[in-house]
């Protein structure tokens, strides 16, 4: 199944658009999408220890704007956005 992941933050650099597609199994869960993140992050940016502490550290929602764990699962063509940490102070 086909999932579309907005990217918010320092996720963006992930991708020159603001959104990634990715291609996972049916049932898939936001575990597995993480997994894959972090697969193209290793594979793309392979220097980069920041990038994977953001897909690690980042939250996921749902297309209704809901954060979801990592047990949510997922239906053909789900929308996601992945929301990075952010530091204020």
């Amino acid at each position: 199944m086909k999932i579309k992941i907005e990217l918010f933050g320092d996720a963006r650099n992930f991708s020159d658009q603001d959104y990634l597609e990715i291609t996972l199994p049916e049932l898939s869960s936001i575990k597995e999408v993480r997994e894959n993140l972090m697969d193209l992050v290793k594979n793309k940016y392979p220097d980069n220890k920041n990038y994977l502490e953001i897909v690690k550290c980042s939250a996921f929602a749902n297309e209704h704007n809901e954060i979801v764990q990592e047990h949510y699962h997922l239906s053909t063509h789900t929308k996601l956005s992945i929301i990075p940490p952010v530091g204020g102070g």
